[in-house]
């Protein structure tokens, strides 16, 4: 057994030999001898792995060209790719959530191909501060007195707690403490900036006697939390955000929002459920609101605090705040989207997601019945294809029990319902 293991291990041949083999030599002109050697050492231990547990030769053992073929394949499936958004849902999470503007791509491609002025003001000619650009932007658009800009809006909640009230209590009704994906919980974001939390009211009622009886010596902030990703319907009550400022004032407590999607425009306007904005809040008193910029905003990931110039002067001189600062592509993208916004006549063609959001249901008709010949000629020997009107989501937690009015092209199995919408499912993949 032993010398029969030792022929095995014999018949693996040399990286060096490998590489002299003419179907593998024409990768080492595409990759790199160092990446197909390195792929060749995996491939040679697997192979003493199967012959150890097997103690025979894999299956490849004879074509170590069309193994290593798998092998890149396999690596480089996992990494990021354009696909089709099929799913019904707009902003879809897992798929990378708003569609950036053509302006936005335009002005990421400039600044990653030249230097540029992140934190140089031309002006002054000396350093400047690399939010203030979009921050400046944020408060013409909103009527914020300042501005501050991180890598998402897990972080704006993060760093504005941190600031505003650490080692004290923050005050939020039951109804308003919200999961989102990942298991990202408000009460667990409190514990990571040291606050601690104080909920009152009710699950579906929460009234403003119930912010006024919690107040303490050691209350340090009055939050709202907006409901985004799930409403509660019925007997409910819930305060509003100018009787939490009021409350504030007050108390000289300062009192925030987090909006979560955050809509940067009039949703209404434009043929859809209103979506609480940003310069609502802030007109009504609010200290600070933070939300998302590739949800409703149509922009890149990002994180916005908008409020009080004091308490942001503040948030901008936290430690965290480095740790959680935005590169220059995304502060260009989010400019270049947020100047959209600028020109009301065109930002809901410009704007991807707005454009999507509205986009007529005999428009989207239209589409499917151009495609549906195709499809059939392709698929239809083995599926009945047809149009269907159907609902579409808004999706990233945005207007949960909202939807949209759209048309779907659907696939009927004439055969083997499960395993042949299977195979279908497998081969656009």
């Amino acid at each position: 057994m032993i010398n029969d293991t030792r022929s095995l291990y014999s018949q693996l041949p040399s990286v060096d030999k490998l590489l002299h083999q003419a179907d593998i030599s024409s990768l080492v002109d595409s990759y790199g001898q160092t990446f197909i050697a390195e792929h060749l050492r995996k491939l040679q231990e697997e192979a003493r792995i199967h012959i150890r547990e097997k103690n025979d030769l894999p299956q490849w053992h004879n074509n170590w060209a069309c193994a290593l073929k798998a092998q890149i394949k396999n690596q480089q499936s996992h990494a990021i790719k354009p696909v089709f958004n099929l799913t019904g849902t707009v902003l879809h999470t897992n798929l990378g959530r708003a569609l950036i503007a053509e302006s936005a791509i335009d002005a990421v491609s400039q600044v990653m191909r030249s230097p540029a002025t992140l934190e140089y003001s031309l002006d002054g000619a000396s350093r400047g501060h690399r939010d203030r650009a979009v921050a400046d932007l944020l408060c013409e658009l909103t009527g914020a007195e300042d501005a501050c800009i991180v890598n998402n809006n897990a972080a704006a909640v993060l760093l504005m707690l941190a600031t505003v009230a650490p080692q004290k209590e923050v005050v939020v009704s039951r109804g308003e403490l919200v999961e989102i994906g990942g298991a990202f919980r408000i009460p667990d974001v409190m514990i990571q900036a040291g606050c601690s939390l104080k909920e009152v009211g009710t699950t579906n009622r929460t009234h403003l006697k119930d912010y006024r009886n919690a107040i303490n010596e050691n209350t340090g902030l009055l939050m709202k939390v907006h409901t985004s990703n799930y409403a509660i319907q019925g007997f409910t009550a819930e305060v509003e955000g100018k009787e939490l400022a009021a409350l504030g004032k007050e108390n000289n407590i300062p009192t925030a929002i987090d909006l979560g999607s955050g809509s940067m425009t009039d949703l209404s306007l434009l043929g859809l459920p209103a979506e609480p904005m940003p310069h609502d809040y802030l007109q009504q008193g609010i200290d600070l609101v933070t939300f998302s910029g590739d949800k409703l905003l149509g922009g890149p990931q990002a994180g916005i605090i908008l409020g009080k110039k004091s308490w942001i002067e503040a948030i901008q001189r936290h430690p965290l705040k480095r740790a959680l600062r935005v590169d220059k592509m995304t502060l260009a993208a989010l400019n270049a989207t947020l100047r959209l916004y600028q020109q009301p006549e065109k930002m809901a063609i410009e704007i991807p997601t707005l454009r999507l959001l509205t986009r007529p249901q005999a428009e989207i008709h239209d589409m499917a019945q151009r495609l549906l010949p195709h499809f059939q000629a392709y698929y239809g020997e083995n599926y009945t294809i047809k149009i269907s009107t159907c609902a579409s989501q808004i999706g990233s937690g945005s207007l949960p029990i909202e939807s949209l009015p759209s048309v779907a092209i659907t696939f009927e199995a004439k055969e083997g319902k499960g395993s042949q919408l299977d195979a279908l499912a497998t081969h656009w993949r």
